[in-house]
């Protein structure tokens, strides 16, 4: 591997160095370093807007084994500020496969490294939190410079970033589910329309929500809420997205006239996050987050546990939130909030990923609760 591919190293504020081998585009990127445990879907992780700003490293060891197709991508474009991973295999093999993740990355300009310790720096990152990082390949590299560019970094909180990643004018969507041998199919007869705010929206929510029937407009993150209702929505849906929530005034005012209207209202993640906020409730920073495929979660009102995706390093605090809204969902790593309904209008949010995409779909059912929600709401 060592002549195939240049040197790179990976160094953290706290002064740790990795060095490894270059697998991306030449150069270098600061962001956030977090680690992400799924086992599989390094594509659609990589096109999250989610992990935009954030270095993304992966503890499955073996990564770009079934190489990169376009009909994966969550995004147009790779958000991840970069790739950290153990060990990129020399032959990707999928009936599927179009392009080396390595070859995507340089195509997509994103810097990555491999050939390094992950076990070693998710133990950092899991004892100190979460933390910046800055990453660089080619050749005469400067490991104190990389420490000074990482201790630069301003970091996540107080970051508005949905507005950055967010479209700038609406388009529909209609694009269904996938199907082996049919690709995405496209939507037939919708029964109800939603408007979706992108705070970040990754495809597969979009395509969930075409495939139970609705027609979308998605809109941009400032979208005021008076813009929103000329529209007559059946719901709104408010999207995951990357950064601080708090810094997110323009929607959160937004949300809090959507909520007083009583609208069938459904949040996934930052848009969780952000009801939260609308409702009088705080968020704060997590020492590293959630992030990953195997999160398990239970749903408070039939006890059921259920594996998640998860993808988060804020979370809504309990304690500040109203006597209308009650807890759903809790995280069993570490007690967190994950799910929120309001008692005295058709609102929900979840805080993980119920799309999955990479991940299990065990929590799928959200998005039946909110057709549910609009069904009851056009009877009466």
């Amino acid at each position: 591997m060592s002549q195939m591919f240049p040197p790179a190293l990976l160094a953290l504020a706290d002064g740790t160095v990795f060095r490894g081998k270059g697998i991306g585009a030449a150069g270098s990127s600061v962001g956030e370093v977090v680690f992400n445990t799924a086992l599989t879907g390094y594509q659609e992780i990589l096109t999250d807007p989610s992990y935009t700003r954030q270095i993304v490293t992966l503890t499955y060891p073996h990564i770009g084994n079934v190489g990169v197709n376009r009909e994966d991508c969550e995004a147009p474009k790779v958000y991840a500020a970069g790739l950290v991973i153990r060990d990129l295999p020399l032959v990707a093999s999928n009936f599927r496969s179009e392009q080396t993740l390595d070859a995507y990355l340089k195509a997509e300009n994103i810097v990555a490294i491999a050939d390094i310790d992950t076990r070693k720096l998710t133990r950092i990152l899991r004892e100190k939190g979460a933390q910046a990082g800055c990453l660089m390949t080619g050749e005469n590299l400067d490991a104190a410079a990389a420490i000074s560019q990482a201790r630069a970094f301003p970091g996540l909180a107080g970051m508005d970033l949905a507005k950055v990643v967010s479209v700038d004018t609406p388009y529909e969507w209609t694009e269904g589910e996938w199907r082996l041998g049919k690709g995405y199919v496209p939507q037939a007869n919708p029964k109800f329309h939603v408007v979706a705010y992108d705070f970040g929206v990754k495809r597969n929510i979009l395509r969930m929500l075409a495939e139970r029937g609705c027609k979308l407009t998605v809109v941009p993150a400032q979208t005021p809420a008076k813009d929103v209702l000329a529209l007559k929505p059946d719901g709104v849906f408010l999207s995951n997205g990357p950064g601080d929530p708090e810094p997110c005034d323009y929607a959160i005012a937004a949300i809090r006239e959507l909520l007083d209207t009583k609208l069938p209202t459904f949040g996934i993640c930052l848009g969780h996050q952000l009801m939260g906020l609308a409702a009088g409730g705080r968020t704060l920073k997590m020492k590293f987050g959630h992030h990953g495929a195997n999160h398990p979660v239970k749903d408070l009102e039939s006890g059921q546990v259920m594996i998640t995706s998860q993808n988060h390093g804020f979370a809504v605090d309990p304690a500040t939130l109203p006597a209308n809204v009650k807890v759903t969902h809790v995280s069993l790593f570490d007690g967190s909030l994950q799910g929120m309904a309001w008692t005295d209008r058709p609102a929900l949010c979840f805080q993980g990923h119920p799309e999955a995409s990479p991940g299990p779909h065990d929590v799928s059912y959200l998005f039946d609760r909110f057709i549910g929600m609009m069904e009851h709401a056009k009877k009466n």
